[in-house]
Formats: C-alpha cells, structure tokens, sequence
C-alpha cells in the first residue's frame, strides 16, 4: 500500500511594497482564498510575523468578511479583530504589529479572476501607488504609518493609534 503524500498548503497570495518605498495610501494587496477571516488570517498573520513583526489587531469592514470575531487565534498567539461598517473601507484591511507598524492591505475578493487579481495585487505593491482603494468624497488624510510615534497598551500588547489622535 502507497502512502498518499500530503497536500501542500496553497501559497499565500500577498504582495507588499518594497522595503524603503515612501509611505503611500496601500502597502500592498492581499487575495484571500475565501471568505473565512479565521482561516485566512492564520497564513496572513504567520507570513506577516516572519517578515514584518507580530501581528496583534486587524481591522475590517464587515462587507466581504461574515464573521470577525474579536480575538482570532493564529499559529502561536491570537489577533485582536475589529469591524467597522463605516470607518474601514470595503476592500482594505488594516493590520497592526506589536512593533508599532500598520500595513493597509487592499483584500481582493476571493472571487476575483486571476488576471484582474494579479494587476491589482501588482498595482497596490507599486511603489509609487498613492491611490485609495475606491473614490472617496475627500482626500484621505495623511498617512499615519510607522513614522507616527505610537502608544502600546501593555495589556493588549500593541494599539494603532498615534500618539495625541482623539
């Protein structure tokens, strides 16, 4: 009897600025498998604590996700999980680290054709990218990326918030 051989993980799809682009609206473009946060989450967030820091907080719009449950376990620690109907833009997610970073990530919806995926995920990790995810009715603030100095909760282990926002 042959032994069936493990089935290997699907790669990630996620693509980041490079190192040392200047701050724009996106760092990149994440294409989830699925709508499941708790599933894909876990291969983002071990991707992202590899290369970048620990992650500790997303947040979502629920619009694509059906559940984003407040603490979301991944690999070896959990994520804190917010949604915001309003606040959080469709399409993007923010990811925040232990390190005081944040990433902006467009979510392209799993459904998205592999074409139209791969320009969008290649026009988000653009360097010199400076759109938003959709039309907004005013010029999105400044970002407030990982030149801003930061507050860190000891308790929850990392916050996204600039230190002195309201």
């Amino acid at each position: 009897m042959t032994a069936t051989p493990p089935i290997p993980e699907p790669q990630l799809r996620l693509s980041l600025t490079p190192d040392g682009a200047t701050a724009g609206r996106l760092d990149g473009a994440w294409w989830p498998r699925s709508h499941d946060l708790v599933t894909e989450l876990s291969s983002l967030a071990a991707e992202l604590d590899e290369q970048w820091s620990r992650v500790t907080r997303v947040a979502l719009n629920p619009n694509h996700w059906p559940v984003i449950p407040h603490l979301i376990p991944v690999a070896d620690h959990v994520v804190h999980g917010g949604a915001f109907s309003q606040e959080q833009d469709p399409n993007e997610i923010m990811v925040c680290s232990f390190a005081q970073l944040r990433l902006d990530l467009l979510v392209i919806p799993p459904e998205t054709g592999q074409a139209e995926a791969a320009a969008l995920m290649s026009a988000a990790a653009d360097p010199a990218n400076t759109r938003t995810v959709q039309p907004h009715p005013t010029p999105p603030a400044p970002p407030t990326r990982t030149a801003a100095p930061m507050t860190v909760d000891p308790v929850t282990a990392g916050f996204c918030e600039p230190t002195g926002a309201s």
